[in-house]
């Protein structure tokens, strides 16, 4: 008897602990790693749902940009953080893209991480330099293809948003052009103010602001419906590329293994910051918009992950875009 006692006390006061332990989460600032260079979409996104999470939790939110490899240096260097729930990881599509894109990865995009939940879709534009010739996307295709071997094509390196469009747009216009890639899409879009690189594919996120000021050229938005931010550009649905469409989707994780009672709370700080009065205001302002609150969840975002690598499995290996 004595001893059955002091086992059930053994068992509440573990049990005791780790409900302190989850109630007490967090105790010290929280990094978020974005696989991308700063100044990026991505990186604008991190930072924006980073502070809202950070005031609802209590602790700062430090966005660490670990570039490189389309996102999968920084998405293995997540995948071996203590799963604590000291180290999140936020990043795009590329997450679903990846296992086709490289022929082995030191990590498995769906079980090396806990999924928190979706975050914002993003549209993406078709931007050029300044003085490009082309006044509209029917030009653009033409000049394009009149053009194509020379005419340069920039993006933020394998896997990336930019690259992964810019493969769609090469199918749709049905031309091969020389690509220049970036590590990130922010020295690419200098690249593009500067006029070293012609066209590239980007999201509103790191467009809108060029746009409005007349900095870039602009052909059309890749989404089926126009966006609210830039009212005046044309779906390249009805631009001259009939069918396209493709969005970047955001989702936030954390290691394999953390504590469901740690997920849960972040994924809450995550529905909170998606409801921020300021986070709403600043994603509209760069032509996008929060997920409902039902999508911002583990259980949504390991949904549409297998969803969308199921979907751009295929595409990318007919591309025949793959990487050692």
């Amino acid at each position: 008897m004595k001893l059955k006692m002091l086992c059930a006390a053994a068992c509440l006061t573990a049990f005791g602990t780790g409900l302190a332990q989850a109630q007490a989460y967090p105790t010290k600032p929280i990094t978020m790693i974005v696989p991308f260079a700063a100044g990026g979409p991505t990186d604008t996104v991190a930072r924006l749902v980073a502070q809202s999470m950070g005031n609802t939790l209590k602790q700062q939110i430090i966005v660490e940009n670990v570039g490189g490899a389309g996102g999968t240096i920084g998405a293995a260097r997540a995948a071996k953080a203590a799963p604590d729930g000291y180290t999140l990881f936020l990043h795009h599509i590329g997450q679903s893209t990846a296992p086709a894109l490289y022929r082995k990865l030191p990590y498995d995009a769906i079980t090396s991480f806990e999924p928190i939940g979706l975050i914002t879709d993003v549209p993406m534009t078709v931007v050029a330099k300044a003085n490009f010739p082309a006044k509209d996307m029917k030009e653009l295709i033409t000049y394009v293809k009149a053009n194509k071997d020379k005419v340069t094509y920039a993006h933020a390196g394998l896997g990336s948003a930019s690259h992964l469009c810019g493969m769609l747009l090469q199918t749709a216009m049905g031309v091969e052009l020389t690509t220049v890639p970036y590590k990130g899409t922010g020295p690419a879009m200098n690249d593009l103010l500067g006029g070293q690189v012609d066209f590239m594919c980007d999201q509103t996120t790191n467009t809108t602001s060029q746009i409005k000021g007349g900095k870039i050229k602009a052909y059309g938005v890749t989404t089926k419906t126009p966006v609210a931010s830039l009212p005046n550009l044309p779906t390249l649905d009805k631009a001259g590329l009939p069918g396209f469409e493709v969005g970047v989707w955001h989702g936030l994780y954390a290691p394999k293994g953390t504590p469901k009672p740690t997920v849960d709370a972040l994924s809450g700080a995550l529905r909170t910051a998606l409801r921020d009065p300021n986070v709403v205001k600043r994603f509209a302002d760069l032509g996008t918009e929060p997920v409902p609150a039902n999508q911002a969840t583990p259980e949504a975002l390991r949904t549409h992950l297998k969803q969308q690598i199921d979907l751009w499995g295929p595409i990318i290996k007919k591309a025949g875009a793959f990487a050692d």
